[in-house]
């Protein structure tokens, strides 16, 4: 491998995330030019879009600023056929006084060339100071776009023939996550009353314990607490197509039925990832998920 030079980490700009950038290519990130080329896709797809989870930005720690502008970068660059990006919660930390983390995060993310989305997090909902007048009315307001139709803390937004249903899982204060009442009731009538659309739902907490856990603490932080209910009332419907979390830090892609359930890992460095930020690239195709893959900024 050939040595990379602090002249050319200077060019840059990234000298001071050189040990993640040796570090992620001695461990086998997938290269940039390999991720570019499937950027552009099958040429099949009728949708594609980017998911992007727990970027926990944070004032307190400029590198997380660096990374979630080059990933913003990395997207226009090379995704510019992107039909839009979610972000699946976690995406600032929320540790500050009054609203510079979330303003920060905004105008970064505002610099994307393809319209972008987000849900809440329990960060979002788990402001410090708890005085933080960022509660959720306020989130409201900063980051649900003119395009999306809010239902009490949740939403929706028809992509030709998908809707995506965003939907706020947090419990405010706590860690652990649930669909409450009203979030089932909205999805299940959006399901039932739209019987030709293909649905795919974005939400924070995983829908299961897919890693194994044997700590029943760990299973309740971060598994929705509900989840049994929600597979059983929603999961049954063909239309429902995808639905996207992350909270957990770790990756999976499984089917339940005709659904297909995807966990990003978490766009910070995360527990057993390679030394890479990443996020992951989806198309689909009549409703089907075709192609979808992990992919590094650097």
């Amino acid at each position: 491998m050939k040595p990379i030079s602090r002249r050319n980490l200077l060019k840059k700009g990234i000298l001071g995330l050189a040990s993640y950038t040796i570090a992620s290519r001695l461990m086998g990130s997938m290269p940039a030019t390999a991720s570019r080329g499937f950027a552009t896709g099958s040429g099949n797809a009728d949708l594609r879009f980017l998911h992007v989870t727990d970027t926990h930005l944070d004032l307190g720690k400029p590198e997380t600023v660096t990374w979630v502008e080059r990933l913003v970068e990395r997207i226009n660059r090379d995704f510019p056929h992107a039909d839009f990006v979610v972000f699946g919660g976690d995406n600032f930390n929320n540790n500050v006084a009054g609203k510079k983390d979330a303003e920060t995060f905004k105008k970064i993310a505002d610099r994307l060339k393809c319209p972008w989305y987000s849900v809440r997090g329990n960060k979002e909902s788990s402001p410090k100071p708890e005085t933080d007048p960022l509660n959720q009315k306020d989130y409201e307001k900063m980051f649900f776009t003119p395009s999306i139709k809010v239902s009490g803390r949740d939403w929706s937004l028809e992509k030709g023939s998908y809707t995506i249903l965003g939907i706020d899982t947090t419990i405010e204060h706590h860690k652990n996550g649930l669909f409450t009442k009203e979030s089932l009731d909205f999805v299940e009538t959006q399901l039932k009353n739209n019987k030709d659309r293909h649905f795919i739902i974005l939400n924070h907490h995983p829908y299961w314990n897919f890693w194994g856990g044997k700590a029943q603490a760990d299973i309740h932080k971060y598994v929705l607490n509900n989840a049994d209910e929600v597979k059983k009332r929603l999961f049954k419907y063909p239309n429902l197509r995808l639905t996207l979390s992350g909270h957990r830090h770790l990756d999976n892609v499984t089917k339940e039925g005709d659904v297909t359930v995807i966990s990003t890992l978490g766009f910070i460095v995360s527990q057993g990832a390679k030394k890479d930020h990443q996020f992951r690239f989806v198309e689909m195709k009549e409703g089907k998920v075709i192609r979808q893959q992990v992919v590094g900024i650097l």
